[in-house]
C-alpha cells in the first residue's frame, strides 16, 4: 500500500497538540488534561497537564471491562525450565491485583519506590504492573546485576521495598540473586522496609526475616484466595510511572523518568502505526524486562494496545540451538519480532544457510524489527533472504522510550536504504549540527539532535538530578536535545545513525565513523560481526583497528580475509580511512542488551585505566580482548 507516512508526519508538524490530542482520546482518563502541552513546566515543558490515569488500568482493566478478557495477555515460554504458559487478560489481572494487595499490606503507597530483581518470569512484569496500578514508582534492575550496582540504585531511589526472586537462570548455569540481593543491601545506605523473594524450583534461599524478607508467592497466594480488590489509584500524567537507570552507567546511576499519561499515548500509537499489529495479535519483543525495550515493548506497549506479548526466559542461541526463536515465532504465531542485531549476528554466525529456519513454520510472521545499536546491511540482507518478510531498522534511546526514526509497517512501508533506521517518525524533528551547534549540509557527518520540545513518552527528567539532565542532554546544543548519536542526514531525510559521538576516530584531521567501517567489514562473505575503534597514534592522533569475528564454518587462512577486509575499507570508504590493523576474536564484550563495548575496548588498546563495565555480559571476554590487542602490540 501507498504510505501514510508522510501525511502524517506533516498533520504533526502542523500542529503537535492537536496531534497528540487526537491520540489521547485513544487512552482511558479519570479527568481529561487541562491543556495537551505547557511549555512552562519541567524542563522542556510537559504533556497532559492536569489529566489523571492509571497506567495498569489502561492496560488491563479497560480491556477486561471492552470483553477482552478471555484473550491471551501473557505468553510465558522459558526453554531454560522447559515451561510454557499462556495468561489470559482476566488471569492477569487477578494476578497484578494480588501482588497489589501484598504491596500495600506492607505500606506500598502512591509515589514510594519499588525496585523489582527479577529474571524474565511473569511475575516480573505482573509487578511491574502492580506498582503501576497503586501509583507507585517502580525501578526494574536487570536480574543478576552486580551487588555494587544494585546499592547505587537502591540508595538513589530511596527504595521502599524489593522484589525479586532466589535465581536467574543462564545456559549451563543458575545464578543465585539472594546473595547479590543480600550484598546490595548490606552495602546500600538506604535499607528497604521489606525484600519480597519469589522461590524458584531450581534453587530455595533462605530467608532473612529480621532483613523484611517476604516469601513472595506465599504472601501472594492469601490475597488471590481471599480476592482482595485492589481498585486503580488515579495519578497524574505528569507523575512518574518509573525510573530506568541507564545501562553502562558508572559512579552516580542516571535515572530516567517515564510519565504516565504521555508513555501511554505514544505507546499506544507505535504499536498500530510504527509495528502494524492490531488487537489480539501476538507481537514479540525478544529482549529483558532490565531494559528499556522490554519496559516498552514487552510490557505497556502491547497490553495497552490489546496485544499477547511473549516473555521469553532464553537466548538467540544455545537454548537449545540457533533455532529457538523460530520455535517461539511458529508455536505462538508472532506477527511482529522485535530484537536486537547483535541476537541475529549470533543466530547468522552458528546458522549461516539457516538451516534451522526451514524446520519451522513462519507463514504467520510479517516483519522483524531491529534495534538497540546500529544494524548492518548484511545481516538485515541475511535475516531478508532467509525470512522472506520486510526487516526494518528502527533507532531510539532509553531516554526517548520509542523510536525516533523507523520505517512504519502500520502507515506503510518505505523504500528501504541499507544503514538507515529510515525517517523521523511524528513528534521527532530531527537535525545535524557540527560541534559549534550549526546545521551541517545533508549527507555530512556531525551531531544528531532533536528539535525541542520532546513529544509524549520521552524522558522528563533524571531522577532527583534535574541540573544534571540539563547540563547532559539540553545544555550543549540550546533549543535541541542531544542525542550523543552522530550521524547525517540525506536529501531524502532518511537517517543514518553512524556511530556514538565518542565512537567517532579523529584520524589526521579527518572525522570518521566506525559504523561505515564497520558495515564495509560485515559485508565480507567470512564475517559473522565485527567492531572498530579508534586507537592512539603519535602520527595520526588516532587509526582505526577492526575486531573480526568469523562465521562457524569458515576456514580460510586468516591472512587472506585480513588482506580482502582491509582491501574492501578501502575500496568503499578510500585511503583516508587508514584502516590497516584488523584481529580476529573468538568474540566481542558485549552488554547484556547486546551493545558492543567499544569505549572499553579503547582503553585497553591505548593502556588506559578503565573499570569492569556493570552491563558486561561476560568479563572473561575482556580478557581475550587484551590478549589479542597485546599480540598486535597494544594496550
Amino acid at each position: 500500500m501507498e504510505s501514510k507516512y508522510l501525511d502524517t508526519y506533516r498533520s504533526w508538524e502542523r500542529d503537535p497538540e492537536a496531534f497528540w490530542g487526537e491520540q489521547a482520546a485513544k487512552i482511558h482518563w479519570f479527568r481529561p488534561a487541562d491543556k495537551v502541552f505547557d511549555a512552562d513546566m519541567g524542563a522542556y515543558g510537559r504533556w497532559f497537564v492536569g489529566a489523571e490515569t492509571n497506567t495498569c488500568h489502561n492496560c488491563l482493566d479497560r480491556h477486561v471491562a471492552a470483553g477482552r478478557g478471555e484473550q491471551a495477555a501473557v505468553i510465558y515460554d522459558s526453554p531454560m525450565t522447559g515451561e510454557k504458559r499462556s495468561f489470559t487478560y482476566n488471569e492477569v489481572l487477578t494476578e497484578v491485583t494480588a501482588i497489589a494487595a501484598v504491596l500495600r499490606n506492607h505500606g506500598v503507597t502512591k509515589g514510594d519506590r519499588v525496585i523489582i530483581y527479577m529474571p524474565m518470569i511473569p511475575e516480573a512484569v505482573f509487578s511491574m504492573l502492580a506498582c503501576a496500578r497503586l501509583g507507585a514508582i517502580h525501578s526494574v534492575v536487570f536480574g543478576g546485576f552486580a551487588a555494587h550496582e544494585l546499592a547505587t540504585r537502591i540508595d538513589d531511589s530511596k527504595a521502599k521495598v524489593i522484589i525479586s526472586a532466589s535465581c536467574g537462570l543462564e545456559p549451563g548455569r543458575i545464578v543465585p540473586y539472594k546473595p547479590l540481593l543480600d550484598h546490595a543491601i548490606d552495602m546500600a545506605q538506604v535499607k528497604p522496609e521489606y525484600c519480597f523473594v519469589l522461590q524458584r524450583d531450581q534453587l530455595h534461599a533462605p530467608l532473612r526475616y529480621e532483613h523484611g524478607d517476604v516469601d513472595f508467592a506465599k504472601a501472594v497466594d492469601v490475597e488471590r484466595a481471599n480476592g482482595t480488590d485492589i481498585r486503580c489509584e488515579p495519578v497524574l500524567a505528569t507523575d512518574p510511572l518509573y525510573v530506568l537507570y541507564t545501562s553502562g552507567t558508572t559512579g552516580q546511576p542516571k535515572g530516567v523518568v517515564r510519565d504516565n499519561g504521555g508513555h501511554m499515548v505514544a505507546l499506544q500509537w507505535t504499536m498500530e502505526n510504527i509495528y502494524g499489529v492490531a488487537p489480539g495479535e501476538v507481537f514479540w519483543a525478544a529482549s529483558d524486562i532490565g531494559w528499556v525495550v522490554g519496559h516498552s515493548y514487552i510490557v505497556y506497549g502491547p497490553l495497552l494496545a490489546g496485544n499477547t506479548t511473549v516473555i521469553f526466559e532464553g537466548k538467540p542461541i544455545g537454548t537449545p540451538d540457533a533455532g529457538t526463536f523460530w520455535r517461539v515465532v511458529s508455536e505462538h504465531d508472532v506477527k511482529a519480532l522485535f530484537t536486537a542485531p547483535t541476537a541475529f549476528r549470533a543466530i547468522r554466525r552458528d546458522d549461516p544457510d539457516g538451516d534451522h529456519i526451514r524446520r519451522y513454520d513462519l507463514s504467520g510472521l510479517r516483519s522483524l524489527f531491529l534495534a538497540g545499536e546500529r544494524a548492518d546491511p548484511e545481516t538485515i540482507k541475511w535475516a531478508e533472504r532467509m525470512l522472506e518478510v520486510p526487516v526494518i531498522d528502527h533507532w531510539w534511546q532509553t531516554e526517548t522510550g520509542w523510536p525516533m526514526a523507523a520505517n512504519p509497517a502500520g502507515l506503510g512501508l518505505l523504500p528501504v536504504k541499507y544503514g538507515s533506521p529510515t525517517v523521523a517518525m511524528p513528534g521527532y524533528a530531527i537535525d545535524v549540527l557540527d560541534d559549534a551547534g550549526h546545521p551541517v549540509r545533508k549527507g555530512t557527518l556531525g551531531n544528531i539532535v532533536v528539535k525541542l520540545p520532546m513529544p509524549p513518552g520521552c524522558l522528563v527528567t533524571f531522577w532527583n538530578a534535574e541540573e544534571r539532565f540539563r547540563s547532559s542532554c539540553l545544555e550543549e546544543f540550546p533549543g535541541y536535545y542531544k542525542t550523543a548519536d552522530a550521524g547525517i542526514v540525506d536529501d531524502d531525510g532518511y537517517v543514518f545513525v553512524m556511530a556514538r559521538t565518542d565512537d567517532i576516530i579523529n584520524c589526521a584531521g579527518h572525522r570518521l565513523s566506525t559504523g561505515a567501517m564497520e558495515e564495509v567489514c560485515a559485508m565480507h562473505p567470512d564475517v559473522a560481526e565485527c567492531a572498530v575503534i579508534g586507537i592512539a597514534d603519535d602520527l595520526k592522533g588516532q587509526i582505526p583497528c577492526g575486531f573480526l569475528v568469523l562465521k562457524n564454518n569458515v576456514s580460510r587462512d586468516f591472512s587472506v580475509i585480513q588482506r580482502e577486509v582491509v582491501q574492501l575499507v578501502r575500496d568503499e570508504i578510500g585511503p583516508v580511512a587508514a584502516f590497516k590493523t584488523v584481529m580476529k576474536v573468538e568474540r566481542l564484550p558485549k552488554t547484556r542488551s547486546g551493545k558492543i563495548l567499544r569505549g572499553t575496548m579503547q582503553k585497553i588498546a591505548d593502556g588506559l585505566p578503565w573499570k569492569m563495565p556493570a552491563t558486561i555480559d561476560d568479563p572473561a571476554i575482556l580478557d581475550e580482548i587484551s590478549t589479542v590487542l597485546r599480540q598486535h602490540g597494544h594496550g
